[in-house]
């Protein structure tokens, strides 16, 4: 944002950050996620906390240490974001995101660092990865995004080096965990704080483990995902368990291939979404299956069945196979809308690491990285509210509703905003 723009939106970011003071301690620690929070905001070429606090006209070590050591209670802010998310933008096509978004960093020393997949660079690199619940209201032209959680994945090297944990402070019961794991966690806590969503989505990495599904279906929550090719089920309750190839259950690809089930029904021609080429269309077949159930062999099928999805890009061929444990009676056009919504996720990601500095962290202490990541997604909360505000109130020359522009604010100009705020 412009230094214009800051200053027109000043007084709203000044009111939504007053219903965090709560949990903020001292009253300083208002000034300071403040400033953050604007720097975090502002359109500096480096979004990291020496840049913020000389932009801002503050202590480099002053900022350092309201993310390292201060006392305030970011986890109760957070649960507090996502009260107020659910209040101020809560409906009933609302959609969440699971995601793991991988953020590339040099050296071994910031907090869970290590060789693992990197999304940001589409190879595996040394990265810092962090387990994401994102919300969407899934609106079909101008969708209002946000994230609700962020948390560490601590990869099982870290887990195990005990010199390392105590330099980065990552607390005792900070243990490894898959990443559905964590996702599971984060959802029952969104849950509990009120959020409510109609379907919740993901990749393949989470909808490949059945346990994931079973603990899904425990929550009562609505859900489709995408699985790997290689992913069992059963296309009906075989008469007796058995070894037999006849009566195991079959990879997905193979059965969407080769079954009745899928075989003797046609492709249907669903439109996913506009695009600035035209509409994408995807051809999709659905039949219900059951999932497998681990249990010493052979295994066994579920009591109750699961859609099973095959959607095939008409363009580019590309196929896609999801599961979902939505009831029968959710009509296909329902799935498929929440399926083909992660795009908007992925979309939110490159924003916020250009606009609010979600990758930008420089530090090496677990709670400093999670107190930035809480930062940077209020920062993210406050454009994608104000956005969905002024969408149509103001024109698109007026500083509140534009885009980037080519002033960039510096030390007087955020000091001065603190200034206003009190």
């Amino acid at each position: 944002m412009t230094a214009d723009q800051i200053r027109s939106l000043q007084p709203e970011l000044a009111a939504l950050l007053e219903t965090f003071r709560p949990y903020l301690g001292f009253t300083s620690n208002f000034g300071h996620l403040l400033a953050y929070v604007l720097g975090l905001l502002a359109d500096l070429k480096r979004k990291s906390i020496e840049p913020i606090a000389l932009a801002a006209g503050a202590a480099v070590r002053t900022l350092q240490e309201f993310l390292s050591s201060l006392d305030w209670d970011h986890e109760a802010a957070n649960d507090h974001l996502q009260r107020v998310v659910m209040d101020r933008h809560g409906c009933a096509r609302a959609i969440g995101v699971l995601d793991a978004c991988g953020h590339a960093k040099q050296g071994r020393m910031t907090p869970g660092v290590a060789r693992q997949w990197c999304g940001e660079r589409g190879k595996i690199d040394n990265c810092v990865v962090g387990q994401h619940l994102l919300y969407s209201d899934n609106h079909p032209i101008n969708p209002f995004n946000c994230a609700l959680s962020s948390d560490l994945f601590l990869p099982k090297a870290w887990a195990e080096d005990a010199e390392r944990r105590g330099k980065a402070h990552i607390p005792e019961e900070v243990v490894y965990r898959p990443k559905w794991r964590m996702a599971l966690d984060q959802l029952k806590q969104a849950i509990a704080n009120g959020v409510r969503f109609g379907f919740t989505v993901f990749d393949e990495d989470y909808g490949k483990v059945p346990a994931f599904w079973f603990e899904l279906d425990a929550l009562g929550q609505q859900a489709i995902g995408e699985v790997p090719v290689n992913f069992h089920v059963f296309a009906k309750r075989p008469a007796y368990r058995s070894l037999q190839k006849a009566h195991r259950a079959k990879r997905v690809d193979h059965l969407c291939r080769f079954s009745p089930l899928f075989r003797e029904q046609p492709w249907q021609r669903v439109t996913v979404k506009d695009t600035p080429r035209g509409p994408l269309v995807w051809e999709v077949k659905m039949a219900r299956v059951h999932l497998v159930v681990a249990s010493p062999r052979p295994s066994r099928p579920t009591d109750r069945q699961y859609a099973l999805i095959i959607a095939r890009n008409v363009e580019t061929g590309e196929i896609k196979y999801f599961i979902s444990n939505a009831a029968a009676s959710v009509p296909l056009s329902d799935l498929l809308t929440a399926a083909f919504a992660r795009w908007q996720i992925e979309l939110w990601f490159e924003r916020a690491k250009q606009e609010a500095g979600l990758g930008a962290f420089e530090m090496r202490t677990y709670r400093s990285l999670l107190r930035h990541w809480f930062c940077s997604r209020l920062a993210m909360y406050f454009l994608a509210a104000q956005t969905q505000r002024l969408r149509g109130e103001k024109s698109g020359d007026h500083p509140g509703a534009s885009g980037r522009g080519k002033q960039r604010p510096g030390m007087d100009d955020l000091a001065t905003h603190l200034a206003l705020a009190g």
